[in-house]
């Protein structure tokens, strides 16, 4: 047996990239002149412009855009951090940001901290680093200090879907009347006995939600304690949701809860998902409820009464507020709070 012969080619050498310099000696001008062809032609006169320019076409130049950051002393894009890129919730909020920032020609960078502080952090740093010009945080804790230090050493700091009572800027959502909206609800529809289903209360939301939650039951004058059953979650998702609907499923009838109010839903999903796997008829065993209007809550097989929140345009202002301050106008309001609304549907009401 012969082995077939083969041919070898010699590698092509990699191309040079051509730079700045080659284009000043092409066009016969100063590195100077095509520096400020790049980042200020109104200082160069129209028919050196246009030698530049040709040069730069002959030669396919790019210009290096971290280079031109440095020199513009301006940097081309924005940080943003949400508890899980994953969500729904913060996936919409994010497309809120990139349409503002957009239009000026910026782009995002994008990071989930999975509500851990410590990977928050790391973020910060990268995202510092990097020279990004300002940051969009929704925090992983109520502990603010690496923000306060991150905006005292210059870079640009504004909240999202928190509010900034520690004097940040931010752009929220009033959570606790967004709790207290959708308990008000099933407690005019008789229920007694509303299983809370939360995430840990150092996330900022998920603690005015509970504080909401208790609210409602107050104005309706009973006692949260004995209306309320709170279902820690370590992480809000639906495996979580649906976990902690088994858990209520296993009680015994006669202290289960007739409603299920959760804290986003992603949770809702799971544990409606729970309840029609385990033949619960949904409102008429077990009542549930959600909490950020997604899009798919609507199209769910029983259509999920939830609490709307103007997602993009949060993301969409937080953006403009972080734009605005970043810039020689600051004037306007640094801390925006939006109303949220209760949207009613069959997995609360049969009526719906």
């Amino acid at each position: 047996m012969t082995a077939d012969s083969v041919t070898t080619a010699a590698p092509t050498p990699a191309r040079h990239r051509p730079s700045v310099m080659d284009v000043a000696r092409l066009a016969r001008v100063s590195v100077g002149t095509v520096s400020n062809v790049l980042n200020r032609p109104e200082r160069v006169s129209p028919r050196t412009r246009s030698r530049v320019e040709s040069a730069i076409a002959e030669l396919e130049f790019v210009p290096s855009e971290s280079a031109r950051q440095l020199r513009a002393g301006r940097a081309r894009s924005v940080g943003a951090i949400v508890l899980d890129v994953g969500n729904p919730f913060f996936t919409a909020l994010t497309r809120g940001v990139e349409d503002r920032i957009g239009a000026d020609g910026l782009a995002l960078l994008v990071s989930s901290s999975d509500d851990d502080p410590e990977r928050e952090n790391r973020a910060l740093q990268l995202y510092e680093q990097h020279g990004v010009r300002g940051v969009l945080v929704t925090p992983a804790s109520a502990e603010r200090a690496d923000l306060h230090a991150l905006r005292a050493r210059g870079t640009t700091v504004v909240l999202m879907d928190v509010d900034g009572e520690d004097e940040l800027p931010s752009v929220s959502v009033d959570d606790v009347l967004g709790a207290s909206l959708p308990v008000a609800h099933l407690l005019e529809l008789g229920h007694r006995r509303i299983a809370l289903l939360n995430g840990p209360l150092t996330i900022h939301q998920c603690a005015d939600r509970l504080a909401g939650a208790r609210l409602a039951v107050v104005n309706a004058g009973l006692d949260p304690d004995e209306v309320l059953v709170e279902v820690p979650l370590p992480s809000l998702n639906a495996e979580h949701g649906t976990l902690a609907a088994e858990r209520l499923l296993a009680m015994p009838e006669s202290t289960r809860p007739t409603a299920i109010f959760c804290v986003n839903d992603l949770v809702a999903l799971g544990a409606l998902s729970t309840l029609v796997r385990a033949g619960v008829p949904v409102p008429d065993g077990v009542a549930v409820v959600g909490y950020d209007d997604v899009p798919w809550a609507a199209m769910l097989v029983v259509p999920l009464t939830t609490v709307r929140q103007p997602t993009h345009e949060i993301g969409w202002t937080a953006a403009d507020l972080l734009l605005r301050l970043d810039g020689e106008d600051a004037v306007g309001p640094t801390r925006v709070r939006f109303a949220p609304e209760l949207v009613v549907r069959r997995s609360s009401d049969p009526g719906a």
